[in-house]
């Protein structure tokens, strides 16, 4: 495997520092000592031209004097010098840089302008920058301690990615104190190069990192973010703080970043959906990340509580039902099993108080069975010192138990003195453990929401989910023609029909532009009827006194057309007014009014929304958001995390709601949200559900102007399955194969095609002749973020099983216009043309993201593949790093 593009800024060989001195206090004479102490494992050159030699250490004037190759510099000079100095070292070859001045964005010298010139420079040089504005980089595996903080950083395998320097410096002198270590620290500072998205994918890739922490203040690149944050999820935790939940913070949060900071909710969502943890504070952070690196098996949310004092366990019941956290229903067997081991007046539910003078023999026989009960998911064990207790006994037991499962098991021994030899055995045992019951019961909701996280994170929606495809090319032709007439807001009776376009059912409106013509249409409807201005000026009808419900006869049709038309020109005497829609009132005893919407976000594009209907859900705030493309498996988290949830099932002698019938509307404002790459804001207000389905009574699309792109769902954060990349061949000997992009799902699928593959195949794919894929190269095969990589698999159907015969995969290079890729197929099926399928169709694929060069390596021995590079059209060069390896590419 090639090295990773960043390797030059996380593992060079060759430091040079610009700025180094010997002036006490100076951030040159900071970054400098910090280089010699650490211990770095390379040559470091000190640049100062100024003096011969800096802490003792030759210096040189320019980087032109280094007769070695330098791989990464540290610049520490004032704003002015900056630009000079990445244009010296793009001549002589450095691939890193870490600008640690600051003032060079905007208000500072030279403002954006500067900023960008300084990223053109670097780029035409091939040169990748972190900062500037930032505090710098360490690796302490390697003694490298590129920043200008006081004092160093234990070794360890948890990753710390940082938007604020001050931050960086605050962690690690507590981390100093309490024992934690790293593998990277890294300060983004602008980020005006470098972003959160590839330092992730270096971190993946990185076997020193075990888990990844973050401090994010706003995002630049929302789909490489998202897309790096899957990837790194599925794999190794990932905890993160996001700031400005607030629009005060937020506010702040952007000046200092110069990063999109979108709705808070909207961000939440989207962590939520590529299998990340979002925290609140930064003692959340580590706990979390020490209880996630632990080894459990986090299962579910519903927690039991052991403890030998009644208030404790009041204190953890509450804090649970804070986080949403149900508590375990104890099954019949575990009362059974504990009637025989505890006191009499235990209290036979959950918090098991086992009372005060419980011993270490009660805590095995508690905590033995609510671990082994299957209605619990997790144990808190709470010990407070009475004149019985045994705190280290009861320890010892709890230490032994952990090992006979992986269910979350925390402990919280509360006290100072009487428990402290308890709290290192479990320190050294590495089981969570806590002074107070509430940080234990949030790090265990930390642990369930791990676990509802990477469910989310396998979930690999398509554009379309239902079988009766949308008209989408309808739908479009009512935005054009919107567009054309220079409007952004769509009629009532547009709207209405873009609902219709993908099948969502709405009430039936006829538009009316005179009294008499409104009381036929009311007739031929029905009374009651809605009555509503049709106007593509006004957004909010009822504002402007623009809508009249429940009108039962003609006199009362034919006064309300007058008086809507005077009320509206009254309040809104620019309006243009066409004409008065008129629609049958919606008689549903059973039913409930709801929203559905789209929104834009400025980092996430778009976000659906639901919630309670009229006008609350503006006022009030109560909705759900989540991120399209949508299945029905998240549309029922997302109708489930809304607040108005618990009003659709039965009560009151109301029927239960048709969630089916919520559940399809859901989806299919997810194929608009993703189809329609012009549609800016949508609401379905109200929603009408009762138990025989769902109607929509009012619609309002507002559209803007997007510049066309080849990527068709470029305005999406996650980009959905793409279905459209499915096709059906045939081998000459009539065997039918369907070749697809790759899903989770196929993961077994994939194991078992592996397994089946001769020796020499598996050597000719992956370099060697391993027998099973790891459980993380799996998921990573299988698991792909489709913007960005790509995996088409073939397969066919023997004996009612799908089995797969071929896998060619493309992943696309950092520079964004080329991609390597691998090809393997099945031995029963090689020399039938099914290669250069694969090959023709991943190539097809790569094209249409606007691909222009496909790449790869091949064994000089594999005769086979070279025959076909060559029948392809690749070019075929001998690699200059190792003669046993051809490399082989074409232009797209």
């Amino acid at each position: 495997m090639s090295k990773h593009y960043l390797n030059s800024l996380f593992t060079p060989k060759s430091v040079a520092v610009f700025g180094a001195s010997d002036r006490p206090d100076s951030v040159g004479q900071v970054v400098f000592e910090n280089m010699l102490r650490s211990g770095f494992q390379g040559t470091l050159y000190p640049i100062n031209p100024k003096h011969p030699e800096v802490q003792g250490k030759r210096a040189y004037a320019s980087i032109a004097e280094i007769s070695e190759p330098v791989e990464l510099v540290v610049i520490a000079t004032p704003p002015q010098t900056v630009l000079g100095i990445i244009e010296s070292c793009g001549i002589q070859g450095v691939k890193a840089a870490i600008i640690i001045t600051a003032g060079l964005g905007a208000g500072g010298y030279g403002g954006a302008v500067l900023e960008e010139e300084l990223l053109a420079t670097a780029r035409s040089y091939g040169v990748r920058l972190i900062g500037p504005n930032c505090l710098g980089i360490m690796r302490p595996p390697i003694g490298l301690n590129a920043t200008f903080n006081r004092g160093g950083a234990n070794s360890g395998n948890i990753a710390f990615v940082s938007q604020s320097g001050a931050l960086c410096t605050a962690i690690l002198d507590w981390a100093q104190s309490n024992g934690v270590g790293f593998s990277s620290i890294v300060s983004m500072g602008s980020s005006t190069d470098v972003d959160f998205g590839e330092i992730l994918d270096y971190l993946v890739s990185d076997a020193r990192t075990h888990s990844i922490l973050m401090y994010i203040e706003g995002i630049r690149n929302a789909r490489s973010f998202m897309s790096a944050l899957r990837a790194a999820a599925r794999s190794k935790p990932v905890i993160l703080v996001k700031v400005g939940r607030h629009a005060a913070a937020a506010k702040a949060a952007l000046s200092h970043t110069a990063s999109l900071v979108g709705a808070d909710d909207v961000f939440n969502a989207a962590v939520s959906r590529v299998g990340a943890v979002r925290v609140q504070t930064i003692t959340q952070l580590f706990t979390a990340a020490k209880a996630l690196s632990c080894g459990f098996c986090p299962v579910g949310n519903r927690l039991a509580i052991v403890t030998n004092g009644g208030g404790p366990g009041v204190m953890a019941t509450d804090r649970a039902a804070d986080l949403g956290l149900p508590m375990a229903a104890l099954s019949d067997v575990t009362v059974e099993y504990l009637n025989q081991y505890l006191p009499p007046n235990w209290p036979h539910d959950n918090p098991v108080d086992i009372i005060g003078d419980a011993q270490a023999d009660r805590y095995h026989h508690a905590v033995k069975a609510c671990l082994e009960d299957e209605n619990v998911d997790g144990v808190l064990a709470i010990l407070t010192p009475q004149a019985m207790s045994r705190p280290l006994e009861s320890a010892q037991v709890l230490i032994a138990l952990s090992g006979n499962g992986c269910k979350p098991l925390l402990a919280c021994w509360m006290g100072e003195t009487q428990v402290a030899a308890a709290r290192d055995a479990f320190a050294k045992a590495r089981i969570p453990c806590f002074r107070t019951p509430e940080p234990a019961v949030e790090v265990f909701s930390h642990l369930s929401t791990y676990y509802r996280n990477q469910r989310l994170l396998r979930q690999m929606p398509g554009s379309f989910s239902h079988h009766v495809a949308p008209d989408v090319e309808g739908a479009r032709l009512i935005i054009e023609g919107a567009m054309q007439e220079h409007r952004k807001v769509l009629t009532e009776m547009e709207s209405k029909a873009l609902l219709s376009a993908f099948h969502i059912p709405v009430a039936k409106t006829m538009i009316a532009r005179s009294p008499n013509e409104a009381l036929l249409i009311a007739q031929q409807l029905g009374f009651p009827v809605a009555m509503k201005v049709n106007s593509h000026d006004i957004t909010h009808k009822s504002d402007v006194g623009g809508v009249m419900l429940n009108l039962n006869d003609a006199h009362e049709v034919r006064a309300a057309y007058q008086h809507i038309q005077d009320t509206v020109r009254r309040n809104y005497p620019d309006a243009h007014l066409d004409g008065i829609s008129v629609e049958a009132m919606i008689v549903k005893p059973n039913g409930r009014e709801l929203m559905i919407g789209v929104t834009s976000d400025p980092a996430f594009g778009p976000v659906i929304t639901f919630g309670s209907g009229g006008t609350a859900v503006e006022i009030m705030g109560l909705r759900a958001v989540a991120l399209p493309p949508l299945n029905r498996f998240l549309a029922r988290e997302l109708i489930g995390e809304a607040p108005v949830f618990r009003m659709l099932g039965a009560f009151r002698q109301m029927a239960p709601a048709n969630i089916e019938a919520l559940e399809d509307v859901l989806l299919r404002v997810s194929e608009m949200a993703c189809e329609l790459s012009l549609l800016k804001e949508m609401d379905i207000n109200p929603l009408i559900l009762d138990e025989n389905g769902a109607l929509a009574a009012d619609a309002r699309v507002i559209v803007e102007y997007r510049p066309p792109s080849i990527d068709r769902y470029a305005h999406m954060a996650i980009c959905p399955y793409p279905a459209h990349l499915v096709r059906q061949w045939q081998l000459a000997n009539g065997t039918n194969i369907t070749i697809r992009p790759i899903r989770p799902e196929d993961a077994e699928l994939d194991q078992r095609f592996l397994r089946e593959l001769s020796e020499e195949s598996k050597y000719f794919r992956f370099m060697n002749v391993m027998q099973e894929l790891p459980e993380t190269m799996l998921a990573s095969l299988t698991q792909i973020d489709y913007s960005r990589e790509m995996a088409l698999i073939a397969v066919t159907r023997e004996q009612d099983t799908e089995v797969a015969l071929g896998v060619a995969r493309y992943a696309i290079n950092p520079d964004g216009v080329s991609c390597r890729f691998a090809l393997v197929v099945a031995d029963n099926v090689t020399g039938k043309g099914l290669g250069q399928k694969l090959m023709v169709s991943l190539m097809e694929a790569a094209r249409t993201q606007g691909l222009k060069m496909i790449e790869g390596e091949v064994l000089n021995s594999n005769h086979k593949m070279l025959k076909l590079m060559n029948r392809l059209g690749f070019t075929i060069k001998t690699s200059e790093e190792n003669q046993g390896i051809m490399k082989v590419s074409k232009p797209l």
